[in-house]
């Protein structure tokens, strides 16, 4: 039976997500939450939730001995499907600007950057439902999602992306602000799919079925 692996180091609505994909995944996948290494190197896909301060998740993530070294082999050496969550996402991005600089995965160029308040005439943080807006509507990921999904966002800060083709979907705030992320193998969400309702139980499904 296919694997697939949730990160469990200390941040993140693990259950609620878990539940998400255990209910799509209705038995064709092992769900798995999970702070072992060696489950996250075996695993057929990998997800990494996300909640807070960027500096503090990645912090969180070292502390777990051995899980980078095992991230890093599932998704760059063996080439798994891989899902970040809301600071999960960010944490794929070169480095973080928030309270200072902090490095990242530097899986996908760009900066964590903070949203622009126009002065403060947006609230920070973005809370609520938006549109997606579809860059790449072809991508497996989003079949059958419909023409104007929407999605649930919680977030004060958002994934500058260097190359425009690493942002498959972006949301309306004030500006245009990244919603997914992708290249290759690898995907991440700035919004929860574990509570975004059909768009995200669809995303989930999307992203158990695909085959980068």
């Amino acid at each position: 039976m296919p694997t697939v692996a949730i990160i469990d180091y200390g941040s993140g609505n693990l259950r609620s997500a878990a539940k998400a994909f255990e209910h799509v995944a209705a038995g064709a996948h092992g769900v798995t939450v999970t702070s072992n290494p060696s489950v996250v190197a075996r695993a057929d896909r990998v997800v990494l939730p996300g909640q807070g301060a960027f500096a503090d998740c990645r912090t969180g993530l070292l502390a777990v001995g051995g899980m980078m070294e095992a991230l890093t082999e599932a998704v760059r050496d063996r080439g798994r499907p891989f899902l970040g969550v809301c600071v999960g996402m960010q944490l794929m991005a070169a480095r973080g600007l928030e309270h200072g600089e902090t490095p990242g995965f530097d899986w996908i160029p760009g900066d964590i950057v903070p949203i622009d308040t126009q002065g403060g005439k947006l609230k920070v943080p973005h809370m609520g439902w938006n549109e997606l807006v579809l860059h790449t509507p072809d991508h497996p990921v989003f079949a059958g999602i419909g023409a104007q999904p929407h999605a649930y966002f919680v977030h004060s800060f958002h994934f500058a992306a260097s190359n425009a083709e690493d942002c498959l979907a972006s949301t309306e705030y004030g500006n245009s602000l990244t919603a997914i992320v992708g290249r290759g193998n690898m995907l991440g969400t700035q919004f929860h799919p574990e509570k975004s309702q059909e768009t995200g139980l669809k995303l989930i499904e999307n992203f158990l079925a695909w085959h980068p």
